[in-house]
């Protein structure tokens, strides 16, 4: 047996053998000391549930022993916030912008770019006052080329561990929440900073993107016939280097580099010549920038999912980069060393992290920048473009390669920033210039002060987790009532009390109380008793109440629980007895019993039992509940049974309260009269329907129907009635006793407002003729004297002609209402179009002749998007379904699908199926596109037919 039942049987054991009217003080008492001798002893290791003497284990643990200062407060110390010194400044990742993080820090470490940043010219002057900033007004830069160079001084001499680049990334107007494409940033990004400075007067920050970025290279093409030569030169600011097949970057870089034959249908036309020719072309590299960016394109389009992918190959670079043989022009210095490697963490291209490990330029050390942390890597640590992903590595996955000293190879680096290598030291002297240093010098004091204000916080709560601790210690000693005076206080408070975490609130006992607002005898499990000490202290200091001594316990509901568990104890006894008396015939007077209470009525004690325990209302009435119609005996004998005084004196003792019915009561005199009409009107229904179904045999079997398509012979008119009347009138024919009598015949739903007829005779004839139900003129006037019909609706044959009829008219009473029947035919056209989930098919055409597949798609489609579709997004990459469902069946990638409905072209993929007039049951066209050969067309397809939104709208295309 649990431990609380043992408690609650032994406190009430007293019970089974006392009267409720002899309940004493004594026996209340001892009611309410439900307790364990070891929690007085001090033995006890936890909280006893159900004892309200064990004080162990409410949360005093905390307060006890040794106190930590940190344990006072959930603030973190200000200084961890502080830049170490000899450390960078991190950025925050303000969602998904840590592809944006990532080249600020590049770019910042980039010494010559960050001092031509600085050179720049600021509209910060109409912020100054005099040879201050105005204190109560904070810097907004207005321009792109300001963002930075306020975003460049934090980094360089801000006192905080990482700062916010949300204005940046706002004036860039980019979403925080999607993870873009970092290379495409870095293009754009590089495209808009040389456009901004291309109009600045001072040269060396006009061209310091040029200076630094910028490349030249020739697209050669040599006629193999004549030997001519065709240049087309372009600048470069980063080499796209293709990483599929390759360990090496220096094989990358001879693929990109490599002599491309042009033969065939490929050939090439020499305008020396004049006609095609076979020819040779190449690219060669005629110039290279100081700072060379090569983009490892690792993202491709997979044309099997018509999405892109991640190639999780291992590429081998080295620290030191040799670039003289790969360029026209001999001789020069070309000997590059590393700079920077920028990752993506994750399997998916759609998904993952950005990171950058970056050498300091100063002091050549390396940083691994992630965000808000930045780590030095040395030792072991350094290992460059080594990340761990971000999922579970996958069986498939190569083994890394062995690298030699100065060497590197990664699987997730997707661009390595190389850096010329020179015999001067570089430049340590970029100075912040004065107006921004007075930006940055305010934003340091705005630290501080809020770490002055921090730390007076923790303070604070360390000097009130101290003040608590002591009153804890005087307390808890004297919570203990033992044999002196005491009072119950709610456990939820003293938990409360002592928990650190939460401000302690005035005492509230009013949970504890029972209906005569006093202390309840099942409420003692969440009550503590403690000493009247303990309490005068606890009610001075936080006030609350009631105040629940020793006078608050409550005799009524002791007494009441005396009676329930004498009554439960006795239940057995009285059930086994009950049934023996059913068992037995009844002499004499009986009382009536509801069967269905007679069979469940130990269980309904039970219950009822349990309910008053529950200080609940009590539900006497449940007894004898299927035998009353409105407080009277119920007619139905089936629905009850007669039982004996005895049996009856039994049940009463459980269900004081429940109606009595003597064997000699009448039964509801109401109910008889109801039965009666009942009866009656069950046979007058009887009647009616055999009435009608002899009146109008063919209509009830449906049989020799008049049709409009084929007119009848023998007749010149028809008449017409809703098919909704037909039916109903059948079903009370056929049931008369379970439906009511059909008393009219409701024409109207066939009229509009203005009461013209909404068919036309051609639809009657076929898409509405499952609304109407002819008649012929018979059965009309037998119709007429049965129902009330509101509208007379027919239809009369006309022949037309003189001596030999040559057309035959149809003419309706009432008209047509064309107005109507137009707005009747466009909502319906609106109804169609107009749906969440729909059936469409799909057939392929191949040379112009349809075929379709076994394994062709019904696709279930939406028409537009609901409202559950656009508050769940879809994650990055997901594969669109109906596309998807096309694609399987008839291996057709999206981008090669060309749909077709009516002649009209799908071509929208923002229109919703409703718009492009695809209905439920439509028959879509498809013409797949002829796969292309040219591995290396794949981005003009992607461009073309898959089209992402990427940077549009936001301020990188803005110029």
């Amino acid at each position: 047996m649990a431990p609380r039942l043992q408690l609650e049987k032994a406190a009430w054991r007293w019970a089974e053998t006392v009267r409720p009217e002899e309940v004493s003080q004594e026996h209340i008492e001892t009611a309410y000391r439900i307790w364990l001798e070891p929690c007085i002893r001090g033995v006890c290791r936890r909280n006893c549930k159900g004892n309200p003497n064990c004080l162990v284990g409410i949360g005093e643990h905390i307060w006890l022993g040794e106190i930590d200062e940190n344990s006072f407060h959930n603030i973190d110390d200000p200084n961890c916030e502080r830049r170490k010194k000899n450390s960078f400044v991190g950025l925050t990742n303000l969602g998904a912008t840590c592809y944006v993080n990532t080249f600020l820090q590049v770019w910042f470490l980039n010494l010559e770019l960050r001092q031509a940043l600085y050179l720049c010219p600021s509209t910060c002057s109409d912020y100054m006052l005099g040879d201050g900033i105005q204190e109560e007004k904070d810097y907004e830069p207005q321009t792109i080329c300001e963002h930075l160079q306020y975003l460049f001084a934090l980094l360089q001499n801000s006192n905080r561990r990482y700062i916010d680049p949300s204005g940046f990334v706002k004036a860039l107007g980019l979403d925080t929440g999607q993870q873009q494409d970092a290379q495409e940033f870095s293009k754009l990004f590089m495209s808009l900073l040389e456009d901004t400075l291309s109009k600045q007067k001072n040269p060396d920050v006009r061209n310091i993107v040029q200076q630094q970025f910028c490349g030249e290279y020739a697209y050669v093409t040599v006629c193999n016939q004549c030997g001519r030569e065709s240049k087309l030169l372009s600048k470069f600011y980063e080499l796209e280097l293709n990483i599929q097949g390759h360990k090496q970057l220096t094989d990358c870089i001879s693929e990109f580099l490599k002599e491309e034959k042009l033969e065939g249908d490929n050939r090439y036309f020499c305008e020396n010549c004049q006609s095609k020719q076979n020819a040779t072309r190449k690219i060669r590299l005629l110039s290279l920038p100081c700072t060379l960016n090569l983009q490892l394109m690792r993202f491709v389009f997979d044309r099997q999912t018509g999405h892109k992918k991640k190639l999780n190959t291992y590429i081998g670079f080295s620290e030191i980069l040799d670039m003289e043989p790969y360029v026209e022009h001999k001789g020069g210095s070309y000997v590059y060393e590393l700079s920077a490697v920028l990752i993506h963490r994750g399997v998916s291209a759609y998904s993952g992290h950005y990171i950058a490990h970056v050498k300091d330029p100063q002091s050549g050390e390396w940083y691994k920048f992630n965000d808000e942390d930045i780590e030095k890597m040395e030792g072991k640590k350094l290992q460059l473009g080594i990340e761990e992903d971000l999922a579970e590595p996958s069986k498939s996955q190569t083994r890394k390669p062995k690298c030699g000293k100065g060497t590197h190879c990664s699987r997730n680096a997707y661009m390595l920033v190389y850096r010329l290598q020179t015999q001067e030291k570089p430049n340590t002297t970029v100075q912040v210039p004065a107006f921004l240093q007075e930006l940055v010098d305010r934003d340091n004091s705005k630290f501080e002060e809020w770490c002055i204000e921090m730390a007076e916080m923790r303070k604070q709560s360390v000097d009130k987790g101290k003040a608590k601790h002591e009153e804890v210690k005087e307390l808890y000693q004297r919570l203990p009532a033992g044999a002196e005076p005491y009072e119950f206080v709610s456990l939820e408070w003293l938990q409360k009390w002592l928990d650190e975490s939460t401000p302690t609130k005035p005492i509230d006992n009013h949970a504890c109380l029972c209906s005569h607002d006093k202390l309840h005898p099942d409420k003692i499990s969440i009550m503590k008793r403690i000493s009247e000490y303990a309490a005068d202290i606890f009610y001075s200091r936080y006030g609350g109440g009631p105040r629940l001594t020793v006078k608050a316990l409550c005799k009524e509901c002791v007494v009441e629980r005396c009676r329930i568990l004498r009554l439960k104890n006795q239940l057995n006894e009285d059930y086994k007895t009950v049934n023996n008396l059913l068992k037995a015939a009844v002499k004499g007077d009986g009382f009536w019993v509801g069967k269905s209470s007679l069979r469940s009525w130990r269980q309904l004690a039970l219950e009822q039992l349990d309910e008053q325990d529950g200080d609940a209302e009590q539900s006497n009435g449940k007894m004898n509940g299927s035998t009353l119609n409105k407080g009277e005996l119920c007619i139905s004998e089936n629905e009850r049974r007669l039982v004996s005084k005895e049996a009856w004196s039994k049940l009463q003792q459980y269900f004081p309260k429940a109606p009595e019915f003597p064997s000699y009561k009448e039964c509801c005199s109401q109910c008889k009269i109801l039965e009666r009409e009942g009866e009656e009107n069950e046979a007058l229904h009887k009647m009616i329907a055999n009435e009608q179904k002899t009146s109008l045999p063919n209509l009830f079997q449906d049989k020799n129907r008049p049709c409009l398509s084929n007119w009848p012979e023998d007749t010149d008119v028809l008449y017409i009635v809703s098919q909704f009347f037909v039916e109903e009138w059948r079903k009370f024919v056929r049931k008369p006793t379970r439906c009511s009598p059909v008393s009219s015949v409701g024409n109207s739903a066939l009229l509009c407002p203005h009461g013209g007829l909404m068919f036309t005779f051609a639809s009657m004839t076929k898409e509405d003729s499952k609304l109407i139900a002819l008649i012929w003129p018979s059965e009309w006037q037998m119709i007429q004297k049965l129902f009330v019909v509101d509208h007379v609706i027919k239809i009369t044959r006309i022949e037309v002609g003189d001596v030999n009829p040559s057309e035959t008219q149809y003419i309706s009473e009432p008209k047509l209402c064309p107005e109507c029947r137009e707005g009747l035919l466009c909502q319906q056209q609106r109804d169609l179009r107009e749906y969440t989930q729909a059936t469409i098919y799909v057939h392929k055409v191949v040379d112009n002749k349809k075929v379709m597949k076994d394994s062709a798609p019904e696709l279930n489609v939406s028409s537009s998007e609901t409202e559950e579709d656009k508050e769940e997004a879809k994650p990055d990459g997901e594969k669109d379904p109906d596309f998807n469902q096309i694609m399987h069946a008839f291996s057709v990638a999206p981008f090669d699908q060309n749909l077709s409905i009516d002649g009209k072209i799908l071509s929208d993929d923002c229109a919703t199926l409703g718009t492009l007039g695809v209905i439920p049951e439509s028959v879509i066209l498809l013409k797949a596109d002829e796969p292309i050969a040219d591995y290396a067309a794949m981005d003009d397809v992607m461009q073309v037919c898959m089209p992402e939104e990427g940077f549009k709208g936001t301020g990188l295309l803005g110029h």
